[in-house]
């Protein structure tokens, strides 16, 4: 008994380290195209004054491909299990990084971007589920927590890698996806999957979601609580070149430098807060903190006239760390949900999270017609921020919600 409990450890141990792999490529090739957008469009023949608007295009096809991809994956994750998944997208994400940095003009830049965001979709929603079912619902924090600290470092070498020559950043983004699909061949499937598996329950039919008001209700508050967090990668860190320009700095200040320090400090909040969720027995709590903090942090990054790039280095470490909240995030969408529609709502909500800078894109825009840029980032800013509080208040706590149920497809 004692040998197969050690043989568990190992083999979970091992599935979270292969998660948190699996998240490290995952954010690396999710920000790549941020950290490159200004050098590569650049080289493939876009002016400057369309810089902006090209970016945006390319960066909705993207996000495009999350949202699809999302709904793919996570139907599949309860369908055919979470392995599978996770070999697919990883594949697909992979190929498409090899194809992107080959690309020579807009349109093929941007489809293959969301060729590259459908099966980037995958990885996150399919990782941490497994990693949830696996371990118990006192430790299933810690695991979640891991996966995210290790994941969020991926943005940093995305980083340094970005500064260099852009295709070959990309190169690197595939080359570590098929080194980590040898990884994924050690891993195992959910416990708690197989055992739905040999039931007759429907398994990721997406529209479990749709037909109970109170479950699409808590499905539609899980997606919202994290628009913020989107606004400020797909936004303040990604503009943070023209954001720092309209404050009236005097120095050059690089995306690339913006968003590994966002990401570091990600790493370092998401460690606080799966500890804070820990000792407090409370991801409510945790993810009430942690909006405020992002929400003050970002407005004296708004307010910080002629900023240095010394400065705008600690903001973007403050704002990180103040944003750390995904993993709490993920798994608080984890534990709403039964074991026969956990992997959609846990490969969708992160997507859909993801998505929402589109309309947060258009939203943007529209302001950036009637309003400067540093006014139309504080409005959306506090919109987005009140939209996700009132969403955190509607959910129940989860925090030692046991997970070995499914849900009922027909509910009046």
């Amino acid at each position: 008994m004692k040998g197969q409990q050690t043989k568990l450890t190992r083999n979970t141990f091992f599935l979270v380290l292969v998660a948190s792999l699996g998240y490290f490529v995952d954010i690396y090739d999710l920000m790549i195209f941020s950290i490159v957008r200004v050098k590569s469009l650049h080289d493939i023949g876009i002016a400057d004054a369309d810089i902006r608007l090209k970016g945006v295009y390319v960066i909705n096809m993207q996000m495009f491909g999350l949202l699809l991809g999302g709904i793919l994956w996570g139907i599949l994750g309860d369908k055919l299990g979470r392995i599978k998944v996770l070999f697919g997208s990883i594949l697909l994400y992979s190929l498409a990084n090899f194809a992107n940095g080959m690309v020579h003009d807009i349109n093929t830049y941007a489809i293959i971007r969301f060729i590259g965001g459908i099966g980037l979709a995958g990885e996150l929603g399919a990782g941490v589920t497994l990693v949830s079912e696996a371990l118990s619902k006192e430790k299933r924090g810690y695991g979640t927590m891991i996966i995210s600290l290790v994941g969020l470092l991926g943005a940093v070498v995305a980083g340094v890698a970005g500064k260099y020559d852009w295709r070959t950043a990309y190169y690197i983004g595939g080359a570590l996806g098929i080194m980590l699909l040898a990884l994924r061949l050690g891993t195992f499937e959910s416990g708690l999957y197989k055992g739905v598996a040999k039931t007759k329950v429907s398994k990721g039919n997406i529209f479990i979601l749709f037909n109970n008001r109170k479950r699409f209700l808590k499905y539609l508050c899980c997606i919202l609580i994290g628009a913020p967090l989107w606004f400020v990668v797909g936004i303040i860190i990604t503009l943070s070149p023209e954001f720092t320009k309209a404050l009236g700095t005097n120095e050059t200040i690089s995306a690339s430098t913006g968003i590994i320090y966002f990401y570091t400090g990600a790493s370092i909040g998401n460690i606080i807060a799966s500890i804070l969720a820990q000792v407090t027995k409370s991801r409510k709590l945790t993810m009430l903190i942690f909006l405020v903090l992002n929400a003050i942090s970002v407005l004296v990054f708004l307010n910080a006239k002629g900023i240095s790039n010394q400065q705008f280095i600690l903001l973007s470490l403050i704002i990180g760390i103040t944003g750390g909240y995904l993993a709490t995030l993920v798994i608080i969408a984890t534990e709403q949900f039964g074991t026969n529609i956990r992997a959609t709502v846990t490969t969708t909500v992160p997507n859909f999270v993801r998505g929402t800078l589109i309309p947060i894109n258009a939203a943007f825009s529209l302001l950036l017609i009637h309003f400067d840029m540093i006014l139309s980032g504080v409005i959306l800013l506090i919109v987005l921020t009140a939209i996700a509080l009132f969403a955190l208040s509607q959910l129940k706590e989860s925090f030692s919600k046991d997970l070995d149920y499914v849900e009922v497809i027909l509910e009046t």
